[in-house]
């Protein structure tokens, strides 16, 4: 179990336990791995993102904050046309811990008219037990899921040299893992050194990429 400074690369057993209703990996009955991308759309990092699963005819599910959506719409209906999922990542990535109730249900809800999901995944992974509950009234979709993650690639963390962030992920993935990169600003050094060689790499061990 690898612990940064305030976070786990690879998810606890016992995480998952606290929380069984979110979403943490897929069923491991395939050689599947579930890419996700948090935080854009980004002028310059999701074109990278998605010239580099194209070449891997791989698909993925980005997790979209609503006003990066309204900044770039040409490179979300991008992201929809080439068969990618996407997910709501609230309108202003807002951090649960940090917002009244009802600011961050209608700060979701004003991100879900952009565009209709039922996946959502909290910034930061923090979100309170009451939010939670109201997440599909915010959304309008009884069957919301809330996505979390299996490992984090480590890319927002600017202590981390691209190198380690990669040793992340191919230290820790296996089949039906959900995977955390970012498509923003932030992250773009060391998630551009790391998606393609992770991609070449998990492609050679026969891994199809699948959008959640």
């Amino acid at each position: 179990m690898q612990l940064m400074s305030n976070y786990f690369i690879k998810t606890p057993w016992w995480i998952k336990k606290i929380y069984p209703r979110r979403l943490w990996s897929m069923p491991a009955t395939e050689k599947n791995i579930y890419l996700t991308f948090d935080d854009g759309p980004h002028p310059v990092a999701t074109p990278f993102v998605l010239d580099e699963l194209k070449k891997y005819t791989a698909k993925a599910t980005f997790f979209c904050i609503g006003k990066n959506v309204i900044e770039h719409p040409a490179i979300y209906k991008r992201i929809i046309d080439e068969g990618h999922g996407v997910g709501n990542h609230t309108h202003n990535h807002l951090n649960g811990w940090k917002t009244n109730t009802n600011e961050y249900l209608n700060d979701v809800m004003i991100a879900s008219k952009l565009f209709k999901s039922n996946l959502f995944r909290p910034p930061y992974g923090k979100l309170r037990s009451i939010q939670a509950k109201r997440i599909a009234d915010a959304i309008a979709d009884k069957s919301a899921k809330i996505v979390m993650w299996d490992v984090l690639s480590g890319d927002f963390d600017e202590t981390l040299s691209k190198e380690q962030c990669l040793k992340n992920v191919i230290d820790n993935t296996v089949e039906g893992s959900i995977i955390v990169f970012h498509d923003s600003e932030k992250a773009f050094a060391r998630m551009q050194y790391v998606l393609p060689l992770f991609l070449s790499a998990y492609a050679q061990k026969g891994y199809a990429f699948k959008p959640l």
